[in-house]
């Protein structure tokens, strides 16, 4: 199981304090080159409409340095579009956006949306670009990913972690991660997750199968106010080390 380090919020703390200008601290793209010097497998960021933390120089400079994988999500919008097919990550991960919200909540409805997503499957798809899409772990949307042609989902896992001390409704939630990620692997889906995890609810996880990459964003960041980005890194993929799939 891979670790794919979300930096989004080291823009997030920059921007807090140099909103509008050219420069300032820290510095996202120091920030991907110790977590891959730290051993993660890859750099998430994501790009949003209204810019709120990454900005488009910032993702213009992280492609130039990240020599492991370069997630990059991102609304299924015109102009987000033409930047990723400029920009060549090597995935991008088609998620919902709305303003009003801190991070992203929620995953995509492609099963309202197939005709659209999979139109922009097929042009990420031909520039050589590989395709995830975030849904909650629920049958219908798992069977509408299928159908879009994308190379992955990217399980919610956002109500496993926000009820992780409730034991029933954990439980509950593990379940359907456990079949969702069994149906998509069935339907020739693989199979990432994220959203909410942490230090103490990802060891839990490991009962899920199938899963190729986890990606991590605030917990990584959280930690290393404390210990540095490089332990913080570190400490993760040790907690991940013992998955067997």
């Amino acid at each position: 199981m891979k670790l794919g380090v979300n930096i989004d919020h080291v823009a997030t703390l920059r921007e807090a304090r140099y909103r509008g200008r050219e420069h300032g601290e820290p510095d996202p793209v120091s920030a991907a080159q110790i977590c891959e010097a730290a051993g993660a497998h890859g750099i998430t960021i994501h790009l949003r409409e209204d810019r709120r933390h990454m900005q488009d120089r910032d993702v213009w400079a992280i492609r130039k340095i990240v020599r492991t994988r370069l997630n990059l999500e991102m609304a299924n919008s015109p102009e987000i579009v033409e930047i990723a097919l400029k920009v060549k990550p090597e995935i991008v991960c088609l998620v919902p956006e709305r303003r009003q919200e801190v991070t992203t909540e929620g995953g995509l409805d492609v099963a309202g949306n197939e005709h659209a997503l999979a139109e922009t499957r097929k042009r990420m798809n031909d520039a050589g670009i590989e395709v995830s899409l975030f849904i909650a772990p629920d049958a219908a949307q798992v069977e509408a990913a299928a159908r879009t042609g994308s190379q992955f989902i990217e399980l919610h896992t956002g109500l496993f972690a926000e009820y992780f001390a409730d034991e029933e409704t954990r439980a509950a939630e593990l379940a359907r991660l456990v079949a969702r990620a069994k149906q998509a692997h069935t339907l020739g889906l693989r199979v990432n997750a994220g959203h909410g995890l942490n230090y103490a609810n990802l060891p839990t996880l490991h009962r899920v199968p199938h899963l190729e990459e986890l990606n991590i964003g605030h917990s990584i960041v959280s930690r290393a106010v404390t210990t540095g980005l490089a332990a913080a890194v570190k400490e993760m993929l040790g907690l991940m080390a013992g998955y067997r799939g």
